[in-house]
């Protein structure tokens, strides 16, 4: 026999046993710290784009509130006194009896 004394299988498993218990332990943790880096740039990307939602909501509502003044506007244009008024101020045209008064420098 050799000078070596070789050692018992039950503290041969015990130390495999413990080796990967760690090696579980590591791989654990790795994946929490994985998850939660992830979970924070998710934390900051939703802020991002709440922060833009409501960007487009607003724009949304100036929008609405523009194609209300443009029907307004549409229904105007058809009326008799947008057409008095085109009339004066862009062709000059006035009635028959009407009199100018313009202001001299």
């Amino acid at each position: 026999m050799s000078g070596r004394k070789s050692e018992p299988v039950y503290k041969q498993n015990k130390n495999q046993y413990r080796l990967g218990m760690s090696m579980a332990v590591m791989a654990v943790v790795m994946l929490i710290v994985v998850v939660g880096s992830n979970s924070i740039s998710l934390k900051a990307k939703q802020m991002e784009l709440q922060k833009q939602e409501q960007e487009y909501e607003q724009l949304i509502a100036q929008e609405y509130v523009r194609a209300e003044e443009l029907k307004e506007l549409a229904t105007y244009t058809k009326t008799k006194k947008y057409a008095e008024e085109v009339a004066k101020d862009k062709l000059g045209l006035v009635y028959e009896n009407e009199i100018i008064f313009k202001e001299s420098n």
